[in-house]
């Protein structure tokens, strides 16, 4: 065909069109501006491309089933999620109701052990511990320690109740109950009650260890402090210095004369004194009344709140002589047996409790302890 029938021809290709047909980027279908648009943002976020080729209608179906695919894959990490924390969820509730099993078999365990007599049938000593301080709050409680001396004095094969001391004394309150106790059984005269001094037993604990029929120390034991004590502070000053102003509201004008941040007058503070003096002659007079003529009466120390050693009370009469606690087995039985009869303690009763007291002084709700003292200090 000739070049001029070429060009009269319109179906003929132009110049360059056979070049076009064959060039791969600029061919192919054309796109709407929606559609451009559509085929950016897939590629910017990396969904595969349509092929060259391709009409809009299969580039939209594409972007779906991408789309789908991307769904799929959202929703199975949000259940992997799930499953996780359904799994921790189960896990913490295992450990939790394990750990609620184990405080009520151990607070069963501890009523029964409590309430049960301990079975013997050869003869022993049967010991109550006095461990620590006295206090309403602590292991060496009245309540506990009273228990416990119940069920040595009714054990049939109990030659004798032994405290077992080794405490710094405490609270007034728990030192006169067991002290009351004590003498109660005493005074029935079925068997006979020994405190057994270990390292320290001092204050209320002497106190309690008046009203044996017998008292044991170690020659290095610590006897005796029989006073009264209450500590405090005097800040009304200090606050002053710091610029901060004391709000107390009161109805009675010796209602807070014990307030550390207010002075306190001449007459409240004989008036404490008083109030310490009459209990200190509680504590003498019952002193007295347990240990009887034994007491040195020339000394006028006894009650100054001095302590002694073990070696020096037996010569005041404080003690009645040295020894121990193996010693006294060896002495009173002919094979030495000792069997503690002192009430086992509760776990989840001391974890309360020492939650207590800790959430109270975090709230700054006062304690219910006398603020008297028969403590060594």
């Amino acid at each position: 065909m000739s070049d001029d029938k070429r060009q009269d021809d319109p179906r003929s290709p132009g110049p360059g069109e056979n070049a076009r047909e064959s060039d791969k980027w600029t061919q192919g279908p054309e796109l709407s501006p929606d559609e451009a648009r559509r085929e950016r943002e897939a590629r910017a976020a990396g969904r595969p491309q349509a092929p060259a080729g391709d009409d809009a209608e299969t580039l939209r179906e594409r972007q779906r089933l991408a789309q789908l695919e991307m769904m799929d894959r959202w929703i199975d990490g949000v259940l992997v999620e799930q499953r996780r924390s359904r799994r921790w969820k189960l896990f913490f509730r295992f450990l939790m109701a394990a750990l609620l099993l184990s405080l009520l078999a151990t607070s069963i365990y501890s009523i029964y052990t409590a309430t049960a007599t301990p079975a013997s049938t050869s003869p022993h000593l049967g010991v109550v511990e006095v461990n620590g301080v006295i206090d309403s709050e602590s292991p060496a409680n009245a309540e506990r320690i009273i228990r416990g001396l119940g069920r040595a004095w009714e054990s049939e094969t109990a030659a004798a109740v032994v405290l077992h001391i080794n405490s710094p004394g405490g609270s007034p309150v728990q030192s006169q109950r067991i002290y009351q106790e004590i003498m109660r059984l005493r005074e029935q005269g079925d068997k006979p009650i020994i405190a057994v001094v270990e390292d320290l037993g001092a204050s209320g604990a002497y106190y309690i260890a008046s009203a044996a029929d017998e008292i044991v120390s170690a020659p290095a034991s610590m006897v005796g402090s029989i006073g009264v004590i209450f500590a405090s502070f005097g800040l009304e000053d200090a606050i002053g210095r710091f610029g901060v102003e004391r709000r107390i509201f009161t109805a009675g004008e010796n209602k807070a004369f014990l307030d550390p941040f207010s002075e306190i007058s001449p007459d409240q503070q004989a008036f404490w004194q008083d109030v310490l003096d009459t209990t200190h002659r509680q504590f003498t007079d019952d002193v007295r009344a347990g240990r009887g003529d034994r007491l040195s009466a020339d000394d006028e120390q006894l009650f100054s709140g001095l302590i002694w050693t073990g070696e020096q009370a037996l010569e005041l009469g404080l003690v009645d002589r040295l020894g121990s606690l193996n010693g006294l087995a060896r002495e009173m039985l002919e094979e030495p047996r000792l069997r503690d009869y002192t009430p086992q303690l509760d776990p989840f009763e001391r974890f309360s409790r020492r939650f207590g007291r800790m959430a109270a002084e975090w709230l700054g709700i006062p304690s219910s302890q006398t603020p008297l003292r028969y403590q060594l200090y």
